[in-house]
């Protein structure tokens, strides 16, 4: 009789959603190729983009099928009526259904304990969906630096290092990064402000700047930067890293289940 092989393991499923960008007179939903390759490549996972602009009548349904929720950047910023704030950037593009989807999915996912990783915009959806709030322009603010990126310059370019962040001593981010600190890019006018109940950082820019953050009294895996770790992912040793923890969490929660 011939021996069957065993069967292979399942992967985990990560939630990953979309935003609204206008093309042609059409709204499309769409997610940029550099955050889902990451994910497959060096995470291990299987992505399941959800759109936004539905209403979040099947979130539950969505979680129900998750091992993990995967928050990206996005060319949009977030209504800043949503954390108590007037719009000071109208010229900027935003995208309401995402904020109203992505705000209660964070919740909805840390209380089911499920891991999260959030990536720019990600990162300051999950302070303001646990109550913190978002310096508009931080090129603004006094003592910060600007962090935005010179649209002219070539995507490479945009993407390059472009200033050190410095890890929280003793961290389990600094350990897991093995050094003080890293280079990162740096492609935003927002940043945060104040941190929600319940966060701490990880990571600060030269200026201050909150650059990485996480929830020390949760059990599940919460982690969130401001810089692109995406961004050629596989040549980067530091967002290997990153996008390998988030798979091990991942998976943890899958064999879990």
């Amino acid at each position: 009789m011939t021996a069957r092989n065993p069967p292979t393991p399942r992967k985990p499923v990560v939630l990953m959603t979309m935003g609204t960008q206008p093309r042609n007179g059409h709204p499309y939903q769409v997610m940029t190729h550099k955050y889902i390759l990451p994910l497959v490549e060096i995470s291990g996972c299987v992505p399941l983009l959800v759109p936004t602009c539905c209403g979040t009548e099947d979130l539950a349904q969505y979680l129900d099928l998750a091992n993990g929720v995967y928050l990206s950047g996005a060319g949009s910023n977030i209504d800043p009526a949503l954390y108590g704030q007037e719009n000071l950037t109208p010229e900027k593009q935003q995208d309401r259904d995402r904020d109203l989807f992505d705000i209660p999915l964070v919740r909805a996912a840390l209380d089911r304990g499920l891991p999260v990783l959030g990536i720019c915009r990600g990162m300051q959806e999950i302070n303001v969906a646990l109550g913190g709030d978002i310096h508009q322009q931080v090129y603004k603010e006094p003592g910060y630096d600007d962090h935005r990126e010179d649209s002219d310059d070539p995507v490479d370019e945009q993407y390059g290092e472009s200033h050190q962040v410095k890890l929280v001593p003793g961290s389990w981010f600094a350990a897991l990064m093995g050094q003080p600190s890293i280079p990162v890019n740096s492609l935003h006018g927002q940043g945060i402000k104040t941190l929600a109940k319940g966060l701490e950082p990880l990571a600060h820019a030269e200026d201050g700047l909150i650059e990485a953050l996480h929830a020390p009294t949760l059990a599940s895996f919460l982690l969130a930067v401001q810089w692109h770790p995406e961004w050629k992912a596989s040549e980067n040793p530091h967002s290997i890293k990153i996008f390998e923890a988030f798979g091990e969490a991942c998976r943890a929660h899958a064999s879990n289940s």
